[in-house]
């Protein structure tokens, strides 16, 4: 009955699937189960495994709210035909799943990249960087950096990262330099 909490709520086969899939345990399933079913609207909760969350009440989550890439992640983990930046349940999973511990620095990079790839054309280039730049400093005018900063910064990024001197970087160059820095993966997580 509906004391039994939301458990119950994901069909047992489902769950351990999903446990599969993911490098969540069951606790932290239902924890996000919860999480996401609450951002429906009532009427819609019951079927909340096939339902989605449009994109603007997707990014009123806290752990969300206060991340620079906030649209950025919702495009890449979105899986909506229109490209709406809507997420399901199981895009929220692999979210979570990604930005979890438990996932590997291989996986994390490599979803990091695709989150900085603004274009989605497979390479960081001047303009992906410059949106990474604005993201992190904020964009605002007195946070904002003058353009000599900014040429000099993505200078320094590229100097640092791209191998092949091609004036961008790929995925593996870009693995390379998260690989050297150690703080990377646990900068890049989102805990419910």
């Amino acid at each position: 009955g509906a004391m039994g909490g939301s458990a119950s709520l994901i069909p047992r086969d489902l769950l351990a699937e999903y446990q599969e899939l993911t490098f969540l345990t069951k606790q932290e399933i239902l924890l996000a189960y919860k999480r996401f079913s609450e951002l429906l609207p009532k009427e819609e909760r019951e079927n909340a495994c096939s339902a989605r969350v449009p994109k603007r009440q997707f990014l009123t989550l806290p752990e969300l709210r206060a991340n620079p890439f906030q649209h950025r992640i919702c495009q890449v983990f979105s899986t909506s035909e229109t490209r709406d930046g809507s997420m399901s349940f199981e895009d929220f999973l692999d979210m979570l799943s990604v930005f979890s511990d438990s996932a590997t620095s291989d996986i994390k990079s490599h979803y990091a990249f695709r989150i900085f790839d603004f274009d989605g054309d497979g390479i960081l280039d001047r303009k992906d960087l410059e949106q990474l730049v604005n993201c992190l400093t904020g964009q605002s005018e007195e946070s904002g950096l003058s353009s000599e900063e900014m040429d000099q910064l993505i200078q320094n990024i590229l100097e640092e990262s791209d191998i092949d001197k091609d004036g961008t970087i790929n995925l593996p160059e870009f693995q390379h330099v998260v690989s050297r820095s150690p703080d990377f993966a646990s900068s890049f997580k989102i805990v419910l």
